[in-house]
């Protein structure tokens, strides 16, 4: 066995030799794996003042998941050994093997490295960017002795282990060569990504302007108000004519006309006229997931990646649970569905990382009367308040219940704005979801040359040939 057989059967255990002695191409130079770069731990912060600001304290969430309400920070400063940046390259050592155990870039603030965390320094003549690829490609080999030496708890990586693992490097040439294969189509899944990042915020932008500030309202009631010299209502905005201008003149005179120019009480209090109000679970279903695990397949029958919390997060079904296919339709997830986690990291996203199970603790949100784009706003602005909800019951793990659903309340505007808007947003939900998918044919490809290219059963002209047909 290789390093290139991850598909195996949990049941069948690979000699421990394959470990330490993966698959590399002949003429490549082995050396022990260590020895190929400087490997500095991070620290455990016992007696550290955290702070609302300050630099970050590293740890492999937000590695993996980048900065959030849970990151620690702190104003105390620490060795220059420990001092993350942009673009530094860490490899996580203990965690669960599956999931935590892999090699990074670092793209967030400066901050501080947690224990559990080398900062990788590639030695002289080592591309770094190869070097990155190279421990990706050894990931197999490090997820394997972790899982090895697992009892209850994490596994992990030692020097020792990093000291053993007999790893190979091609000319400098050749590193380089490999590295801008594989690293052109990084390059355009992170263009991908930032282009989806451009459109969620001029979407939500738009979302929020329309149906949450209601400002074209504001805007049309102050111009009503100046036009009539009346005396402004209690709580009217003080919005001014020039503003007022200035935002409509900005939209299609169409869309101005299907708001209205004034506002009306509602249980949330002002709202459009003519508007109304509808809880979340009016607007969506929300159908909760299977305990997967009474759903295994049985030999030879179709099956489906089981997708939990974790696959929700990373957007890629790469479990090694698997359920049968022969499972209701309605608990199967495909690309362009909603998901959303109701326990521990609650979070609602479009789901593009194929057909699936869904587990439990997730809802597959449809709805028969309005936009996915639509719903998922709606989530969006209710997410906040369910995630302090979760945090004041948590015990191990914080959830909400169906009634937090039911007290979610959004203001819903008449039809015909509706399907205006409709027009505009549900183009850009489309082409969002239709880049995340090639984002993951990208990732698919790019880890099919990684191992081809790195174990020599690929040429690198023939790879870059792939990839250049593709980008």
């Amino acid at each position: 066995m290789t390093a290139l057989d991850t598909s195996s059967a949990a049941s069948r255990k690979p000699p421990a030799s394959w470990f330490y002695r993966p698959l590399f191409p002949a003429h490549w130079n082995r050396r022990p794996l260590y020895s190929m770069a400087q490997w500095v731990n991070g620290l455990a912060y016992w007696n550290i003042e955290f702070s609302a600001a300050g630099r970050p304290i590293i740890k492999i969430a937000e590695i993996k998941g980048g900065i959030s309400d849970q990151t620690r920070f702190t104003y105390q400063n620490f060795d220059e050994s420990v001092r993350v940046r942009a673009g530094d390259l860490l490899f996580s050592w203990s965690g669960q093997p599956e999931t935590s155990i892999d090699a990074f870039w670092w793209r967030g603030p400066e901050g501080w490295l947690n224990q559990h965390i080398f900062r990788v320094t590639p030695a002289a003549g080592i591309d770094a960017t190869f070097f990155f690829y190279l421990l990706r490609y050894l990931n197999p080999n490090f997820v394997a002795i972790a899982r090895n030496k697992q009892t209850i708890g994490l596994g992990h990586v030692t020097k020792h282990d990093l000291e053993n693992i007999e790893a190979a490097l091609p000319d400098r040439q050749e590193q380089r060569a490999i590295a801008h294969v594989l690293g052109t189509l990084d390059d355009k899944i992170e263009l991908n990504r930032r282009m989806n990042e451009t459109l969620e915020s001029m979407a939500q932008a738009l979302f929020k302007s329309w149906f949450v500030d209601f400002d074209p309202v504001h805007a049309k009631a102050a111009l009503k108000l100046h036009a009539t010299n009346a005396t402004p209502p209690q709580g009217a905005s003080n919005w001014s004519v020039e503003r007022a201008h200035a935002y409509l003149d900005g939209m299609d005179p169409k869309i101005v006309a299907l708001f209205p120019d004034r506002f009306e009480a509602s249980e949330l209090g002002l709202i459009p006229a003519g508007w109304e109000v509808m809880p979340l679970d009016e607007i969506a279903i929300f159908r909760n997931g299977l305990a997967l695990q009474k759903y295994r397949p049985q030999e030879d029958e179709p099956q489906l990646p089981v997708v939990k919390i974790a696959q929700l997060r990373s957007g890629r079904a790469d479990t090694k649970e698997w359920a049968t296919s022969r499972i209701a339709p309605e608990h199967v997830i495909d690309d362009g569905d909603i998901i959303f986690s109701w326990s521990g990291s609650l979070m609602a996203k479009v789901w593009c990382g194929g057909r699936a199970a869904l587990n439990q603790h997730l809802f597959k949100v449809t709805s028969p009367k309005f936009p996915q784009w639509f719903v998922l706003h709606c989530l969006h602005c209710h997410l906040a308040d369910f995630q302090a909800a979760a945090a004041r019951k948590a015990t191990t793990m914080g959830h909400i219940k169906r009634q937090h659903l039911s007290e979610a309340l959004c203001p819903i505007p008449q039809s015909q704005l509706l399907t205006a808007a409709d027009s505009l947003l549900s183009a850009t939900f489309k082409k969002r979801t239709s880049t995340d998918i090639q984002a993951r044919t990208l990732a698919a490809m790019r880890d099919t040359l990684l191992l081809k290219l790195i174990s020599g059963k690929i040429r690198l002209r023939d790879a870059t040939k792939q990839v250049g047909n593709i980008t």
